[in-house]
């Protein structure tokens, strides 16, 4: 079975609180090195290794979807009320799923740019609560203005996410179990949910149509 060698593998602390993505490579390290403590998901790679001269038996390394590593200093942060994700346009464009809020329309990454709600030069923050993703067209309409000022209007809040939201956005291909291991640390009123929840309909159903 051939391998998606750009698949992420989605790493945990121990307590199974999700920490980031690692590559393939990175995984099958973990695993030599004896620092998978438990791993859940499907199996993704089948890594072969050198043929023993003693037993004449090839070394594997089943690697999952998704492994546990031992604790870091970094992840006893990431769930502190007081945490916020770093903000780039990669993952406040992934929040805002490609779409302008102020048109409402998709675009490419190319075609979009980070917009403050509150203008800097009135006093407004780089923050996530103060950012939205425009297209080039209506970030330039609205230049130095607040959305009230320009006459547009915002088609969904500006939020926080939190680290397990903002490990879900930097994700290159969420497969399914993934998914759904991650939406389990998502809030209640998450407004990824609804995201999460089409995406999963959709790779159910394109499983099935696969199957038949």
């Amino acid at each position: 079975m051939p391998y998606d060698l750009n698949q992420q593998v989605l790493r945990t602390d121990a307590a199974g609180m999700p920490i980031d993505w690692i590559s393939y490579k990175d995984a099958a390290r973990c695993y030599h090195a004896g620092l998978v403590l438990y791993s859940c998901g499907n199996l993704i790679y089948r890594v072969r290794g050198g043929v023993s001269g003693l037993t004449g038996l090839q070394s594997v390394i089943e690697v999952s979807s998704i492994i546990a590593t031992p604790s870091e200093t970094q992840s006893r942060f990431h769930h502190l009320p007081s945490y916020t994700p770093p903000l780039t346009n990669k993952t406040l464009f992934s929040r805002d799923d490609y779409v302008c809020m102020y048109c409402g329309n998709a675009f490419v990454r190319g075609e979009l740019s980070r917009d403050h709600v509150r203008p800097v030069s009135q006093q407004g923050e780089d923050i996530w609560s103060n950012v939205v993703t425009a297209c080039k067209r209506c970030n330039n309409y609205k230049a130095g203005r607040t959305p009230e000022q320009a006459g547009m209007q915002l088609i969904a809040v500006p939020f926080v996410p939190t680290h397990a939201e903002y490990v879900f956005l930097r994700g290159r291909r969420v497969l399914a179990d993934q998914m759904a291991f991650l939406k389990a640390h998502f809030p209640r009123t998450s407004p990824l949910r609804a995201r999460v929840e089409d995406r999963q309909e959709m790779l159910t159903m394109a499983t099935a149509n696969v199957a038949l």
